[in-house]
């Protein structure tokens, strides 16, 4: 049997504010998707942030 080792965690606890529609449509999905809330928001994030343009930048559709 493999050792448990302990590792740092490498994430940060906050608090963000949100209507709570938007917080049961957050459930639905990750319940749907299989995963915990705090990971399915974490993956929005990401997404959002990978595709989102420069602050400068004009988006073609505007």
């Amino acid at each position: 049997m493999s050792k448990f080792i302990p590792k740092p965690y490498k994430k940060e606890p906050i608090t963000i504010r949100m209507s709570s529609e938007k917080i049961e449509q957050i459930d639905r999905l990750s319940a749907e998707f299989n995963l915990s809330r705090s990971a399915f928001i974490n993956q929005c994030i990401d997404y959002a942030m990978e595709h989102m343009s420069p602050p400068n930048q004009k988006d073609s559709k505007e």
